[in-house]
This record gives structure tokens, C-alpha cells and sequence, in this order.
């Protein structure tokens, strides 16, 4: 049914939202096209995953996932600022070395956390004890909708999380450092110029974008019950299409308003691509093709519209001048 397959991709699209906040971080405010990623994301759900299997509790499995993100988001800083590499190239060789290092962290290609304790495991058995869940599951079943593909203590503690998140980066980009930050990635030699550390700058900035995507495999890892290697590729990608479908969407006046953008972003995006795959013709091993379908939509439509508005100005201005009537302006 289709609130149940909406729903679904709500369910995860918000999770995913933390990554597309991280992405947003680096290449809009950095101007920098991080392509770690796709190693961070797995580093993540890597560390958090074995870090479970191995009785940490899943909240400081989660937090070690978030420093481990850091810290890789870090390397690469340190590779474009003190070792001069191009940041483009500086992704690809962290996002390669990821891809061993996240093999030797987790022994093995996947690690199932299916039997494990997990964040939402231990929500839905708080929210269980509570009755919370068969009140919420009735308010929506007017809707057809009987069962639900999850459960609702997921959604709300992911909104819960992503809205703090959210709140904290509108914050954080409005300190000092933040909008030192900001100004690194609009112009670095003019920030340069007032003595500030850039190089610093862009290695913390790095570091907080990728701590976020690996929040957010850490969560899928959990959320999905498994960790997988490969389960990073393309990831770059569905975060680009995050922050530019949600911009195209929702605008981007003010900081605030884009992060929200974003966060909408990742949720439309997840709706679209179910919705699609339940066109007959596609399968499920479609999916990067439909991303990246969505993704040039997300491009071109925008400059379409544009390009039509400015055809239709110019038209009425030759007409406005046929009648003489910018003639007389003058």
C-alpha cells in the first residue's frame, strides 16, 4: 500500500538526512568535493556495529562511530592543507583507504547486528512498555494503513535527533568559528587576509561532515540490523541530490532555512526513488540509475525554468518596444 511504502521511506530518509547535513557542510560551505564519504559512511556503521557485537552499549557505539567519522574527515583535511593535494584527489585516497581500514575494523565484509541490542531496539521497548506505539499505530490505521513497516519510536526519536543536529549546526555556523568557516569556503585568501588559520578551519569543517555521515551509518547499520562494505557506494551522490533537490525545493535565504532544506531534501528524495521503483518496469537493482536520473532533474530543471522566465521577459520587452512604449520611458 502506498502509506505504508511512504512511510518506509520517510522512516529512512530521515536517518539519511544526517549524512545529506554532512555532505551540505563540505560542498556548499566549504566549496569542497569530499568524496570521503563513501568510506565514512561504512567506517560508521563499521565501528558502531562491532563495537555492539562486542557489548558497548549501542549509544557509545554510536558516539565512537561519530569520532571515527571525525577523524577521517580529518585525514583528509590534513592531506589537501599540509600535504597540498588536490581536494578532489584528497577524497579519493582517503575513500580508498577507508575501504581497507573499514574491512580490518570489522574483520570480515559484513557484520549482522540482527540479534544484537540496537538504539532502536531499545526505543521500541521503551515505547512498547508504554503503549505508545498501539495508540499511534490506531490514530493512522483510518488510513488503511494496518501495519506499518516499522515502528513509530524510530521516527520520533530520528526526528528528535535530527532536529537537535539541525538546531546545533544553524547554531555553530553562526559563532565565530562557524562563519570564519563559511567565509573559508566563499573566499579563502580574503579570510586568509585577517589572519585566520584556514587550513584549521577546513580540517575541523571536514571533520564535522564526515562525523556526521558516519552518524548516519551508524544509525542505518543499526536500523537496517547489518553493516556491509559496500553499503557506502554512491553515497556522495544521494547527498549531492539531498541538498539540491532540497534547495530547489525550499530555498536557501538563510542558514536555517537551507539545513531545513536539506533535511527535507533527503526525504523527498527517499520518496521519489521508492515511488519509482514501484513502476513496473524497474527493479531494485535500478536504483543508482533512477538517483542519478534524479539528481540531472534536480540540475536542469531549475535553469529550465529559469531560461523560459528570462525568454518570456525578453518577448514582452521587444513587444513593450514594437509599441513604442519603451521609446516613450525613455
Amino acid at each position: 500500500m502506498w502509506f505504508i511504502s511512504v512511510f518506509g521511506a520517510f522512516e529512512a530518509g530521515i536517518i539519511y538526512a544526517l549524512m545529506a547535513l554532512g555532505v551540505y557542510l563540505s560542498f556548499r560551505i566549504l566549496d569542497f568535493p569530499d568524496l570521503t564519504v563513501d568510506g565514512s559512511f561504512v567506517t560508521g556503521g563499521a565501528v558502531a556495529a562491532i563495537s555492539i557485537v562486542n557489548g558497548v552499549p549501542p549509544v557509545l557505539a554510536t558516539f565512537y562511530a561519530f569520532v571515527a567519522g571525525f577523524i577521517a574527515g580529518s585525514i583528509t583535511g590534513i592531506l589537501n592543507t599540509k600535504g597540498k593535494i588536490n581536494p578532489l584527489l584528497s577524497g579519493i585516497l582517503m575513500m580508498i583507504a577507508l575501504y581497507s581500514i573499514n574491512i580490518r575494523i570489522m574483520g570480515k565484509s559484513n557484520v549482522a547486528l540482527l540479534n544484537e541490542p540496537t538504539i532502536f531496539k531499545q526505543i521500541e521497548g521503551f515505547w512498547g512498555s508504554l503503549g505508545i506505539d498501539t495508540v499511534l499505530n490506531n490514530m493512522v490505521s483510518a488510513l488503511g494503513a494496518d501495519n506499518l513497516p516499522g515502528t513509530w519510536s524510530v521516527v520520533i526519536i530520528m526526528i528528535i535527533i535530527t532536529l537537535v543536529i539541525k538546531f546545533l549546526t544553524d547554531y555553530f555556523l553562526k559563532t565565530e568559528v562557524g562563519l570564519a568557516l563559511r567565509a573559508t569556503g566563499d573566499n579563502e585568501k580574503m579570510i586568509r587576509s585577517f589572519s585566520a588559520n584556514t587550513d584549521i578551519l577546513t580540517i575541523i569543517g571536514l571533520g564535522i561532515s564526515n562525523a556526521l555521515v558516519a552518524l548516519s551509518g551508524a544509525l542505518i547499520a543499526q536500523y537496517g540490523g547489518f553493516t556491509d562494505i559496500g553499503m557506502g557506494i554512491g553515497m556522495i551522490v544521494i547527498g549531492l541530490a539531498s541538498v539540491i533537490i532540497g534547495e530547489a525545493l525550499f530555498g536557501t535565504k538563510t542558514i536555517a532555512r537551507t539545513t531545513l532544506a536539506v533535511i527535507g531534501g533527503a526525504i523527498v528524495y527517499r520518496i521519489v526513488l521508492v515511488l519509482a521503483l514501484k513502476v513496473d518496469f524497474l527493479e531494485s537493482s535500478d536504483t543508482k540509475l533512477i538517483t542519478a536520473v534524479i539528481v540531472i532533474a534536480a540540475l536542469i530543471t531549475p535553469k529550465i525554468i529559469t531560461a523560459r522566465k528570462e525568454s518570456v521577459r525578453k518577448k514582452k520587452k521587444r513587444a513593450m518596444l514594437a509599441r513604442g512604449e519603451g521609446a516613450n520611458n525613455a
